[in-house]
């Protein structure tokens, strides 16, 4: 069994080697400098990608570094006179295939799938593993003294040589915040209160919170969709379904992405013939304004998606990304007219835009409304400030432009203040819509200057149940700030998030045990986390089989595993046992988290290692080794090539 990822990057290996049967072929003394030639182009094409995808960014940049220092190697074998060798010839052409092999990876790592990137990083990785390898042997062969390279290239190509082979034995080097924030983004129970500050933050370091950021991402799924065709059904939906929930939060409507183009208006496709002048389509949808308006930019946009783009919290101009000065809109008369008539001229109908019925009043009843609700929120009457709040909190809840409106009116000092009031509905209402508020980046730093964190701690050690479960959710949501990662711990807000941990219903349990993963991500936090008796609330948690919180129960426990008192903590028999089970009768998923958190122990003590073969681990091993996930199977050969060291198997 592969996954997904996998038979892609074997399709993308099998055409590598279909292309390079079609290079194995004579090369004459004038073809040889013309595959220099080629060589060298080649180098100049991925060093004019630019960026790459964030997940792939660092290997990206490294690869394309390590490929440019090869350029003195290929300007001596151009420059040489002599007759090259057959040797000398048969690397050359090796290297255009690896370079090729290099090429696609790096294109796809460049404007492929973010998503699919992300999702599929594993998968990825070993494709780089095969590239470093293939240039390796490349340039393990060539004939240095026959070519006359200086002494001066050869250490230089002998230390390249180095870091292929050493980049190729790379260790894992997972983005922890990363596959927890992917584990329950893709999480289809909506039992937790934490699912939309995640899926914030995977937009954030996906670079997919802009309306323009996901149109693209859409044409590079639709593509992927195309090229998948039937295969990785699976997979590819879960793209789709973790797109669906980007767009949700950034305000879009959904739509099919295997069947609708993103950016084909009605108009475009009666007259796909005509080519619309590029300073009449609008940067952000790409379609041709009928509404065109002006930002303190100087930028021209279509006035409905740029004011979707104000009412997301955005103060920057979507084109440049310099800060607005004013967010003020004034209408492009002259394009407008412009627009009409070349429109007249191609008999080129504008797409038809409902007009509602009466759009000034409806959006300013609304906003009295809302600073009404706000103002109540300091009303001396205790019933007066239940409805505001519980207002408040219900239009937080899944709207954007509520959550940005509410902010700006100066609703969050009110509800942090209300969070000390000795009612404990009007707390729990009050907590539950900063969580919601905090969905939103900016929100999350005004709420943190109000000095919240204190009394949000309060209601987790002492509120009713749901204030709780929303307290422990608004700490994980507080603490994707780092700063506010370091005041939590301070503020002794682990210790209550570990009493929910362990007496909470699912929900909070859920709530706690994200929050937590997302603090210990800091040392000190850790440290704390330990000696405040994280690790045995967790070890319970993996023997009550809770299977939909054994991944994130475990990805806690491996980050533990890492801290010399959380390994003593964990490193017991009954819970080597446990992971062994897992091992023999979990998900694929848990399988690759029980192999990483026994490959940690084993790589500090031995004994563990020696406990888990008498529980029978070699067999699971072996089979993970095999049909499990990617980094599972990664993970699986090297405890197996640890047990061989320390000469406790043959391998």
């Amino acid at each position: 069994m592969v996954s997904g990822g996998e038979k892609d990057i074997e399709q993308g290996f099998k055409m590598d080697e279909d292309n390079d049967q079609s290079n194995n072929q004579i090369i004459t003394p004038i073809d040889k400098r013309d595959l220099v030639c080629q060589l060298m182009g080649i180098i100049q094409t991925i060093s004019s990608y630019g960026e790459y995808r964030r997940t792939q960014r660092r290997e990206s940049r490294n690869l394309v570094r390590r490929m440019k220092l090869l350029i003195p190697l290929l300007e001596e074998i151009r420059d040489f006179e002599g007759q090259i060798p057959e040797s000398g010839i048969k690397c050359l052409v090796k290297m255009k295939k690896a370079f090729h092999s290099a090429k696609k990876l790096l294109k796809t790592c460049h404007c492929g799938s973010k998503l699919y990137l992300a999702l599929e990083s594993e998968a990825v990785i070993r494709r780089y593993h095969f590239v470093y390898e293939k240039l390796s042997q490349t340039l393990d062969g060539m004939p240095y003294e026959e070519l006359g390279i200086s002494d001066e290239e050869k250490e230089q190509v002998e230390l390249m040589i180095v870091q292929f082979k050493r980049s190729k034995k790379r260790i894992d080097t997972q983005d922890m915040e990363l596959a927890m924030d992917l584990m329950v983004s893709l999480s289809t129970d909506n039992d937790r209160n934490v699912d939309s500050a995640s899926i914030e933050r995977l937009a954030k370091k996906l670079e997919l919170h802009t309306v323009e950021d996901l149109k693209a991402e859409m044409i590079s799924v639709q593509e992927l969709v195309k090229e998948r065709r039937a295969h990785s059904a699976e997979s590819t939906q879960r793209i789709i379904d973790l797109l669906d929930k980007l767009k949700k939060l950034a305000g879009m409507e959904e739509s099919d992405v295997c069947h609708e183009p993103p950016v084909m208006p009605k108009a475009l496709e009666k007259s796909i013939s005509i080519a619309i002048p590029n300073e009449f389509l609008c940067p952000i949808t790409l379609q041709i304004m009928t509404d065109p308006v002006i930002i303190s930019t100087g930028q021209t946009y279509e006035r409905e998606s740029i004011q979707q783009w104000l009412n997301s919290n955005h103060h920057t101009c979507p084109k440049t990304g310099e800060t607005l000065t004013h967010l003020s809109l004034a209408p492009n008369f002259a394009l407008k007219n412009l627009i009409g008539e070349w429109c007249l001229k191609n008999n080129f109908q504008l797409p038809e835009k409902e007009a509602p019925t009466n759009p000034e009043s409806p959006s300013a009843g609304s906003d009295e409304k809302l600073l009404s609700y706000i103002n109540d929120l300091s009303s001396s009457h205790l019933e007066v400030q239940r409805k505001a709040v519980t207002k408040i909190r219900m239009l937080s809840k899944e709207n954007p432009e509520k959550r940005t409106l509410i902010a700006n009116y100066g609703g969050i000092p009110p509800l942090v203040q209300l969070l000390s009031y000795p009612d404990s509905k009007i707390q729990e209402h009050a907590v539950t819509a900063l969580l919601n508020l905090s969905i939103d980046e900016t929100n999350k730093k005004l709420i943190s200057r109000e000095n919240a964190i204190p009394d949000i701690i309060e209601i987790l050690q002492h509120g009713g149940v749901g204030a709780k479960e929303n307290s422990a959710a608004a700490l994980f949501s507080l603490s994707m700030l780092d700063e506010n990662k370091v005041a939590i711990g301070s503020l002794n807000g682990i210790p209550p998030l570990i009493d929910l941990l362990k007496n909470g219903t699912i929900r909070g349990r859920k709530d706690a045990i994200t929050a937590l993963f997302n603090l210990c991500l800091n040392h000190t936090n850790k440290s704390i986390a330990i000696q405040e008796g994280i690790v045995a609330p967790l070890l319970q948690l993996l023997e009550e089989k809770h299977f939909d919180m054994v991944d994130e129960t475990l990805s806690i426990l491996l980050i533990l595993a890492t801290h010399s008192e959380g390994r003593q903590e964990i490193g017991n028999l009954s819970f080597i046992e446990t992971l062994v089970s897992l091992m023999k009768d979990g998900t694929p998923k848990n399988k690759e988290c029980s192999v990483a958190v026994l490959l940690e122990l084993s790589n500090n003590n031995s004994n563990l290692m020696l406990a888990a073969l008498q529980y029978g681990v070699y067999e699971y091993l072996v089979e993970i080794g095999k049909d499990g996930t990617d980094r599972g199977q990664r993970k699986a050969k090297s405890v197996l090539q640890l047990m061989t060291k320390t000469e406790q198997i043959p391998y």
